[in-house]
């Protein structure tokens, strides 16, 4: 059986379309991490050519969800312990503050109550991890500072990998949605230094469930 069936399909073009349907069954296990991701045989579950599969493995290895071999290939990245340490290593140090200068800004925060209610009606973990990602962003993507985004958007894919990994051991994203929830509403009555604070509490409890589990 196909580790694409029964995912939705949006219009747009093979290649953005291929590229989400790996994505997405990585972020779902159903390409476990560290299994072979051979072209032909993506191209024919996904009824493609090996083009826009090729295209999409290497754009995947660039947002750190696949990894590349000379000899042995592309294969689904394995999460351990120490990427998620250098991932949130980089993000405390500098999401808090682009959180607190987004609300000293009046930045407006529509789009993280939005991905909110997105994660609550997600059906799987590929759909929750990208929402809570996208939540994070609407936080900080007003903060003035577009060389902080940028790095902050270079962590995007390999969080999104970390929380759907986490959660298979550590089932947490109920209470993770109250802690984002708590940061929402300091960021919206404008708590620039609250909203920071909650914010690096939030990541250092996840790290500190999951060390161990992952």
């Amino acid at each position: 059986m196909s580790v694409f069936a029964g995912q939705p399909r949006v219009m747009s073009s093979r290649s953005a379309v291929v590229l989400e349907a790996i994505k997405h069954a990585i972020l779902t296990g159903a390409l476990e991490p560290g299994r072979p991701l051979v072209e032909t045989d993506l191209a024919q579950q996904l009824g493609v050519s090996k083009t826009p599969v090729r295209e999409a493995l290497k754009t995947l290895a660039g947002a750190g969800l696949v990894t590349m071999s000379e000899y042995k290939g592309a294969s689904v990245r394995t999460v351990d312990a120490a990427l998620m340490e250098s991932v949130y290593d980089l993000r405390l140090l500098l999401e808090p503050e682009a959180v607190a200068r987004t609300v000293r800004h009046g930045a407006d925060l529509t789009a993280a109550a939005e991905a909110l209610r997105r994660a609550d009606g997600s059906a799987d973990r590929a759909e929750r991890s990208l929402a809570n990602r996208d939540f994070h962003r609407a936080l900080y993507a007003g903060c003035g500072n577009p060389l902080l985004v940028s790095t902050l958007d270079s962590l995007r894919d390999q969080t999104a990998l970390i929380s759907a990994a986490a959660w298979g051991h550590v089932p947490s994203w109920e209470r993770e949605a109250d802690e984002h929830r708590a940061i929402l509403q300091a960021a919206a009555s404008g708590a620039a230094d609250q909203a920071a604070e909650l914010l690096r509490d939030h990541m250092r409890c996840f790290v500190d469930r999951v060390r161990n589990s992952i």
